[in-house]
């Protein structure tokens, strides 16, 4: 219900401010604005996502916590959408969130509300036994089975 209503309320405020911008400032402005809007987001977007990606690349080096990079990536792909979807309010939203103390801000907002239940690193969370071969296998048969269940085997 919380999704229906975010995407019938952002349509019309973004609606409701084009109107009252346009009425302000002339129908030519006002697209102008939102095409540098969407220019000016994608080149920022580039800048910082290149920024991240060094951050991450740093972390995943000294075997840091990548979480933060990872968040901040994943901020700056959802407002660089923003910022390509022309309105005023979502451009202010994704203007906003290209600011790194704003990204961060909400990286420890959303970081403090959260619990890990369980965390495991690698494929298994136990240590692999020594005696231990991990394989597949495939049973068939090319002879027939007598009546104790044991298996006659031609000779090919």
């Amino acid at each position: 219900m919380r999704l229906f209503l975010l995407f019938l309320t952002v349509p019309l405020c973004e609606i409701a401010l084009f109107i009252q911008v346009g009425g302000m400032i002339g129908l030519g402005l006002t697209l102008a604005i939102v095409i540098l809007t969407a220019v000016l987001g994608a080149a920022l977007v580039r800048s910082q996502g290149l920024l991240v990606l060094s951050e991450l690349r740093d972390s995943l080096h000294d075997l840091r916590d990548p979480t933060e990079p990872l968040a901040h990536g994943a901020m700056i792909l959802f407002s660089g959408a923003l910022l390509l979807t022309p309105g005023f309010l979502t451009d202010t939203i994704g203007l906003s969130m290209m600011v790194p103390a704003v990204r961060r801000s909400a990286f420890r907002f959303v970081r403090d509300r959260l619990v890990v239940q369980e965390f495991t690193y690698g494929s298994s969370a136990r240590p692999p036994e020594a005696d231990v071969v991990d394989g597949e296998f495939e049973e068939f048969s090319n002879g027939s089975v007598d009546e104790r269940g044991i298996e006659r085997r031609r000779t090919l």
